[in-house]
């Protein structure tokens, strides 16, 4: 009889035994594939970090682009208003002509053929960044060098700009403090009058009939693709932001579920080594 009890006993907790470690097994595949989740999202989030940083150094750049556009457009008003004041107070000197009228459109139309060159490859610039920042966003394995590349070109360009705006100002600045001093003072208007027209008007329209953007036209050009671009980036930057932040609260969810699954399966593993 005692015999009998002691087998039924031992057969028991045999069969405790045996059952506790299929739990234990099960519970160990359970850890095994929540270690792999939390590689795969921690992988995932260390990918959008560096995506979230690429594309906050290309939003930096944008929004450098940005406001050096809208000073040149700042600045090309002021020269509007100068050129205009200066072609209302000259009118009285419509019907006096000099040598330095001449020369001085000359000059202005050189300064204006530059900075016509310089804003197309600025727009041209910040186009192709645009279309390339687009094209980053769908195709990761673009390279980032090509991408500071257009940056460093397009903020070049656009201090280029502002650089050949300040000496078309100081131009016209010139301009009035000689036509003051000038005994044919009539000279003054018809100098702001042509100055103003190749800010404001196609010369190339006006003379041959064939369209192409005024210097007005293409300064608020460069500033609303820059506009654009900078809207692109900060879209791009804010959607990877987004998709970082949901990957990290993931990432967060499943290190809990593995920590939780580990500590029952060390204490699971106690319990039978107590046995």
């Amino acid at each position: 009889m005692i015999i009998n009890s002691i087998a039924l006993n031992a057969t028991e907790k045999y069969g405790i035994n045996e059952r506790s470690k299929a739990e234990l097994d099960a519970l160990s595949n359970q850890v095994n594939d929540a270690e792999h989740d939390v590689e795969q999202l921690q992988a995932v989030v260390n990918s959008l970090n560096d995506k979230s940083i690429h594309f906050q150094g290309f939003l930096n750049n944008a929004s450098s682009s940005k406001a050096q556009t809208l000073s040149n457009k700042t600045l090309l008003d002021q020269i509007l208003q100068n050129a205009l004041s200066l072609k209302e107070n000259s009118k009285i000197a419509l019907d006096e002509i000099a040598e330095a009228d001449q020369k001085t459109i000359a000059l202005s139309a050189e300064i204006k053929l530059v900075i016509d060159k310089l804003i197309y490859s600025a727009t041209v610039i910040d186009k192709l960044r645009g279309m390339v920042l687009r094209a980053k966003s769908l195709i990761p394995y673009i390279n980032d060098d090509v991408l500071q590349l257009l940056a460093d070109a397009g903020t070049d360009a656009n201090n280029a700009v502002g650089l050949a705006l300040v000496a078309l100002k100081s131009t016209l600045a010139a301009e009035t403090a000689n036509a003051e001093a000038e005994a044919a003072s009539s000279l003054e208007y018809l100098q702001a009058v042509s100055l103003y027209e190749v800010l404001t008007i196609d010369q190339k329209e006006k003379e041959t009939g064939t369209s192409q953007d005024c210097l007005k036209d293409l300064i608020n050009a460069a500033y609303e693709t820059a506009v654009i671009t900078f809207d692109n980036a900060s879209k791009a930057s804010t959607e990877t932001n987004h998709q970082l932040n949901k990957a990290k609260a993931d990432l967060a969810k499943a290190q809990i579920k593995l920590k939780s699954l580990q500590l029952s399966l060390a204490a699971g593993t106690a319990a039978i080594l107590s046995a």
